[in-house]
């Protein structure tokens, strides 16, 4: 029996996809730059804390949510999938297209309640209540939450008959 045949084979480590590093290094170049554009916009004021406090902060979960995305994948890569369903993602490419496209005529609440109707009940399969509820909540209550709470305009309804009933 020779050396060489009692030597155990160490096995090949499995690398992370090609595809994987491209999404890693897409979220960290998008963490950054978020980082550094924030800066500009001023981290802090004399009256507390300046616009570019919140983007600086999603920028630094972003690159760091990246750099942890990076060692799990060396350590354990992914396995590959069967690829992106087209039809999802066309779906949901045309449902936002169209979302830009409605806001300014429809209102923010009436084009997000669409949105959110279409993807929750035809595209999820949702029952109707549920449906129903959670695109009012997420339509209605975010643009209550942003004009009110937060004192930003989200657009409204250039429709007089709906702008008239608060769309």
């Amino acid at each position: 029996m020779t050396t060489e045949s009692t030597m155990t084979q160490s096995p090949t480590r499995a690398r992370p996809a090609r595809s994987v590093l491209a999404g890693i290094a897409a979220v960290g170049a998008l963490g950054a730059y978020v980082l550094v554009s924030s800066v500009g916009l001023g981290l802090w004021t004399s009256l507390g804390p300046g616009p570019g406090l919140f983007p600086f902060a999603m920028g630094a979960v972003l690159a760091a949510m990246s750099v942890l995305w990076l060692l799990q994948e060396l350590k354990r890569p992914s396995t590959t999938g069967e690829g992106a369903d087209g039809g999802l993602v066309l779906a949901v490419v045309v449902s936002l297209v169209l979302l830009a496209a409605l806001l300014d005529l429809l209102g923010f609440q009436l084009s997000m309640f669409l949105f959110l109707m279409y993807h929750l009940k035809i595209r999820g399969k949702r029952g109707w209540l549920s449906a129903l509820l959670t695109a009012l909540a997420g339509s209605v209550g975010a643009f209550y939450a942003f004009n009110y709470g937060l004192n930003v305009a989200l657009p409204v309804s250039s429709i007089p008959v709906l702008n008239l009933i608060g769309l």
